[in-house]
């Protein structure tokens, strides 16, 4: 039987080489970000911010 992960399941950006970004999803749809270097300061974003968020990287070549 599997285990589900505790929350948060911290991932780190891709595109990150030393600065890293991580991202969170939550139980309750909300996406946590955070600096790696400073992961006490963490924000947290609703789906629509989260998408408006990843939507505007896209666009902007974030």
């Amino acid at each position: 039987m599997n285990t589900p992960a505790p929350y948060p399941v911290w991932r780190k950006s891709s595109r990150s080489l030393v600065q890293c970004v991580e991202v969170a999803p939550f139980p309750d749809g909300s996406v946590g970000v955070r600096d790696s270097k400073a992961p006490a300061a963490t924000v947290r974003l609703g789906p629509g911010a989260w998408a408006a968020f990843r939507d505007a990287l896209a666009r902007d070549g974030g």
